[in-house]
């Protein structure tokens, strides 16, 4: 259907045939600030957990005024991998805002519809390789 989100000209969700092509437009929508895209690509109970700060946030609405107010700074996504596979993918992303670029790890669960239904998202900390590894691997 025209106008619904897509990963290019012609797209829409109904077109999109696997949960990478979901994801993908998600983070697309996401990086331009697409807000009425990102949304189509959300079930109405969709429900985002974050689990380090046990965040959570229920509903299409709710999870965009999230997006939209949470993150209200200039930010950016490069996405470095997606992964799906029928109502399951897994992306990760390097986002990088006002403190520098971390990265994200982000698991979803679409719905029958294509649409999805629940987020996971774990933002990991970089860390110092501890001295009794240190031998063991090489740096980069």
């Amino acid at each position: 259907m025209p106008g619904e989100p897509g990963a290019g000209p012609g797209s829409s969700l109904r077109d999109m045939t696997n949960a990478h092509d979901v994801v993908a437009a998600y983070w697309a929508a996401a990086e331009v600030r697409d807000w009425d895209a990102f949304g189509a690509l959300l079930a109405d109970d969709v429900l985002y957990r974050g689990p380090q700060t046990r965040e959570q946030v229920r509903g299409r609405e709710a999870y965009i005024r999230f997006n939209v107010e949470g993150f209200a700074y200039d930010w950016h996504i490069t996405v470095q991998q997606v992964v799906g596979e029928g109502q399951y993918a897994a992306s990760w992303i390097e986002f990088t805002g006002s403190e520098g670029t971390q990265p994200g790890l982000c698991f979803f669960d679409l719905g029958d519809d294509g649409r999805i239904t629940r987020i996971t998202d774990f933002w990991p900390d970089p860390y110092e390789l501890p001295a009794s590894r240190a031998h063991l691997v090489e740096r980069y």
